[in-house]
């Protein structure tokens, strides 16, 4: 149990904006975060110092392109992005898919102390689950490059769904070399979108593409 009273970035103000009246959940996410992380091998040392805006705010950067329906998130981790999207989505279910037993735990230990109903977690690698779900959306982070992402995540997603990851400065990129996949597997209007230019935080940015 590690604690980082000094180190830990202060909540920035953009946060109580995004999560609204979920605020109050959010913070409690992020404390345990803060007060778990580095014990668990969530998240690194030299994290603490931009939790909220790195990690937390990132995520929920990308709550407004949810619809309502069964969204699922590959590799959720430390439920980044998917715990927050939960928190921050309450009419949107999530199932979070984990490979890692830790890490399942920590996830289920959330959803429990956060009372949050949407939520499912779910032990496995996404190619494990190819016949359990059917989703609307699926979402991913800090999981593979995209070229390597298709292959696993649209057999999980219903014709006309979507796939949302989250992506640094390389997205253009990755969209370039995952050329021959997105022609393979079907993958269309698939396009860059930065999320937060207008707002007090650090621009993010997600690949977006549509499953035909």
């Amino acid at each position: 149990m590690t604690d980082h009273p000094i180190e830990l970035e202060v909540e920035p103000a953009i946060a109580k904006v995004l999560f609204e009246d979920r605020i109050e959940l959010a913070r409690a996410f992020t404390f345990d975060l803060a007060k778990y992380g580095e014990q668990l091998g969530l998240v690194g040392p030299l994290e603490y110092p931009r939790l909220w805006t790195r990690h937390i705010v990132n995520s929920v950067l990308m709550a407004p392109l949810l619809r309502p329906g069964l969204v699922g998130d590959i590799g959720s981790g430390a439920g980044l992005p998917g715990l927050v999207l939960a928190i921050a989505r309450p009419d949107v279910n999530f199932v979070l898919i984990e490979p890692m037993e830790r890490r399942t735990e920590w996830l289920q230990r959330e959803v429990d102390a956060l009372a949050l109903t949407n939520v499912q977690v779910r032990r496995a690698r996404a190619e494990e689950v190819h016949d359990e779900f059917t989703f609307d959306q699926l979402t991913a982070r800090a999981v593979s490059a995209l070229s390597k992402l298709i292959p696993i995540t649209v057999p999980l997603v219903r014709s006309g769904g979507e796939l949302v990851f989250l992506k640094g400065r390389s997205a253009e990129a990755e969209i370039e070399k995952a050329s021959k996949a997105i022609r393979k597997f079907g993958l269309t209007d698939v396009r860059v979108e930065e999320l937060g230019e207008n707002l007090d935080t650090e621009a993010t940015r997600v690949i977006r593409a549509t499953v035909d």
